[in-house]
């Protein structure tokens, strides 16, 4: 198959090259529309409880309040002028398209509704529609009625707006993250290369891969739910997919012309060789990020349609498109030359092949110190805790976070992050009462509001005033208030024992809220993690033993890979929960992200296999051509180790430029995945993998039962073509 890519690359080229330039403008015409189709949030499992107590509550009660404007009044809430302003504002807020359940303390003068010291009051409302289409709503009511108004100031706040203040945030992080990310890798490949023309080839392969995934993004937001942060993982993927594959092709294509190649025969090589390499690269990313579509979160899944289709796009034009530019162009590769490019042009990297055979001298004294060091990196995931996000991962200036800061302190016993219960059926005459009142006396409950009544502990036989909006001859809605803090532990048991209590009459009740939707996301991540994991070992072991032809490499590789994967994560962990480096930073240390470490697994599992095989598709070919083991290793990391290294670093740069971010899992992401790819290719591929090659030894390194040989040689996609001379190969050609 490899020999028949490069045959039709060397006599299609100028028609390959056509219709890609044709392909090109039809996904970018198609991919613009990509952003008006993809959705905010999505952290929520839509077939959890709390998940489905909420379409209850939307659909059959108006909704929530997910819009808080907090009005502040220095003259007191209660002045002539405070009071016409602020009933000015709730008629309004009641007359804006798309707004419902609007609730002022001008309205009821609810002690909920105002502040400690009388110079604070809130206006709370429903935006309705889906969360991109509540954040666009509420923009409007913030754009309209927030900031100062003569009397009042009023600031906007809760989850539409929190929704609306994330993605604005985002969309301006990503600009100046690329604006960061594509001058500065366009420079480093040019410092890479020695050459313009050669630089540019890695970029074309991006520029395909993010292209194509925009225009396959906007197929699937118009027919399911897509999450936006997909953008963010489709740019940084497709350019750092871009400069791997095409570092790999371009160097290997180069490399055959310095050893005397006619461009025919360079390209066949390249195309057999390090296209092999990319084709299963590019399978084994996609194995990790497949796993992602386990999960029941559309924001999980989002990042598997975008990772796999940049992975295979990225593939594709690596394999057709760039060998086709390079019919073209030839020797003509190495036009636009600097200075030192000779330097750069040779194909080995020798201080790799020394830092290896150093390492097989002494295996054990070079191998234990950095395990070590990885090992301690990794400590802190024995402390690790898992939330959502919520207001905190803005910076502390955000309109919406403040807001929210403001209610926790000033107002007492306010319902922002009460527990939500529903029945989902009738509730027989007399069984609601008893069942809120065996509600208001468990443990950190304050009241139970109810259509029969508000309940307390110590109300039981005199109940507050009823709430007959909560009441329907189908269902019935409970509004449990707790004086505990939101998301915490006590705060998750609670909404365990809420749920342990049979629902009222027999009815079937289910318990939403802030804190319940914590619990179902922890439990949807929790119940479908083995099944991933498992997933992505599988697959990960068939492939490299395809690729090897051993079942002990794709055993190392995993092992290898997972001391590099733990001590990343925990990195974040010691900087992101436990709050080091925050003030440097600018963040609020809050519990690990569940889904985003889920993801920053997924993503750097895959990029550690994309080197793993990388580095050792050449140690294998020095190995299948005779080389001795520590030949092929020291020859193989030779030939590589200038490879990996530009590629993780120029990858790198892409991750570490969401460093910049002013949202802190996104910061968290970036950083996360910089760092593991810099781990990966010096730590691991630079010691780990030479000490363990040497510790198994030639013959247990390579070892494949006989019926898994046999099977191998039926099944596996070997490099075709004619086999290069073994001399040339031991002498690390």
């Amino acid at each position: 198959m490899l020999h028949r890519i490069a045959e039709l690359c060397l006599h299609r080229a100028r028609a390959l090259l056509l219709l890609t330039l044709v392909a090109v403008v039809a996904m970018g015409a198609l991919g613009v529309g990509a952003f008006g189709k993809l959705q905010a949030g999505g952290f929520e499992d839509p077939g959890a409880p709390s998940s489905r107590a909420q379409r209850v509550i939307d659909d059959d009660f108006g909704g929530d309040s997910n819009l808080v404007l907090h009005v502040r009044a220095d003259s007191g809430i209660d002045s002539p002028a405070a009071e016409k302003a602020g009933r000015e504002l709730t008629e309004g807020v009641r007359n804006t398209p798309h707004v419902a359940n609007v609730v002022s303390y001008w309205d009821s003068e609810s002690s909920s509704l105002t502040s400690r010291d009388g110079n604070q009051a809130l206006v709370l409302a429903h935006v309705e529609g889906d969360s991109t289409q509540q954040g666009e709503y509420a923009k409007a009511v913030i754009d309209a009625w927030s900031g100062d108004r003569g009397a009042v100031t009023v600031e906007a706040g809760g989850a539409a707006a929190l929704n609306n203040d994330v993605t604005e945030q985002i969309s301006t992080d990503l600009v100046i993250a690329e604006a960061i990310a594509v001058p500065l890798t366009l420079i480093l490949l040019i410092l890479a290369f020695g050459s313009f023309v050669a630089a540019l080839l890695p970029l074309a392969i991006g520029l395909i891969a993010i292209l194509g995934t925009f225009a396959e993004l906007f197929v699937l937001g118009s027919i399911t739910d897509v999450s936006v942060f997909a953008i963010n993982l489709t740019t940084a993927l497709g350019l750092g997919l871009g400069i791997d594959y095409g570092l790999l092709l371009v160097s290997r294509f180069r490399e055959r012309l310095g050893e005397g190649d006619e461009v025919a025969d360079a390209l066949r090589t390249t195309v057999r060789t390090a296209g092999r390499t990319i084709a299963f690269s590019a399978a084994t990313v996609i194995a990790a990020l497949s796993a992602l579509l386990l999960f029941p979160p559309f924001f999980l899944r989002s990042f598997a349609y975008a990772g796999i289709g940049v992975v295979a796009i990225a593939a594709l034009a690596a394999l057709i498109v760039v060998p086709a530019l390079l019919a073209v162009l030839g020797h003509r590769v190495n036009n636009g030359r600097l200075p030192w490019a000779d330097s750069v042009r040779r194909p080995d990297a020798p201080v790799w092949g020394r830092v290896a055979a150093l390492v097989m001298r002494r295996p054990a004294l070079t191998a234990l110190p950095v395990l070590a060091l990885l090992m301690l990196a990794a400590s802190p995931l024995l402390g690790v805790s898992f939330g959502t996000p919520d207001e905190r991962v803005l910076p502390e200036d955000a309109q919406s976070r403040q807001v929210s800061t403001a209610v926790a302190e000033a107002f007492p016993g306010n319902d922002a992050n009460a527990i939500q219960i529903v029945t989902t059926g009738p509730v027989p005459a007399g069984e609601l009462a008893p069942y809120a009142q065996k509600l208001s006396a468990l443990d950190g409950v304050e009241r139970v509001q109810a259509s029969t009544g508000t309940y307390t502990a110590q109300g039981a036989s005199d109940p507050g005033p009823a709430h007959e909006a909560l009441g329907r001859p189908d269902a019935q809605r409970l509004t449990v208030t707790t004086g505990l803090d939101s998301k915490s532990e006590a705060a998750e048991e609670l909404v365990g024992v809420v749920r342990g209590i049979p629902g009222p009459g027999g009815a079937e009740t289910l318990v939403g809220g802030t804190d319940a939707q914590l619990v179902d996301a922890k439990k949807a991540i929790a119940d479908n993690l083995p099944a991933a994991v498992g997933m992505v070992i599988g697959t990960t072991f068939i492939l490299l033993f395809l690729f090897t032809g051993s079942v002990v490499q794709p055993v190392r590789a995993l092992v290898l890979n997972g001391i590099s994967l733990t001590a990343s994560i925990g990195v974040m962990v010691w900087i992101f929960q436990d709050g080091h480096l925050s003030s440097l930073l600018g963040f609020t240390p809050t519990p690990m992200d569940t889904s985003m470490t889920v993801l920053l697994f997924c993503i750097v599992f895959g990029l550690s296999m994309d080197y793993e095989v990388f580095v050792t598709s050449r140690i294998k070919e020095m190995h299948d051509a005779g080389a001795d083991n520590t030949t092929a290793v020291t020859q193989g990391l030779s030939r590589t180790g200038r490879i990996v290294t530009m590629a993780a670093g120029l990858l790198a740069v892409s991750f570490f430029a969401f460093g910049t971010s002013q949202v802190s899992f996104l910061q968290m992401f970036g950083l996360g995945s910089g760092l593991a790819i810099l781990i990966d290719a010096v730590a691991v591929r630079g010691v780990l993998v030479p000490a363990a090659m040497r510790l198994l030894g030639s013959r247990a390194a390579w070892y494949a039962p006989g019926p898994l040989r046999r099977l191998h040689s039926k099944v596996a996609l070997d490099e075709g073509g004619p086999a290069e001379e073994p001399e040339r190969m031991k002498a690390g050609v």
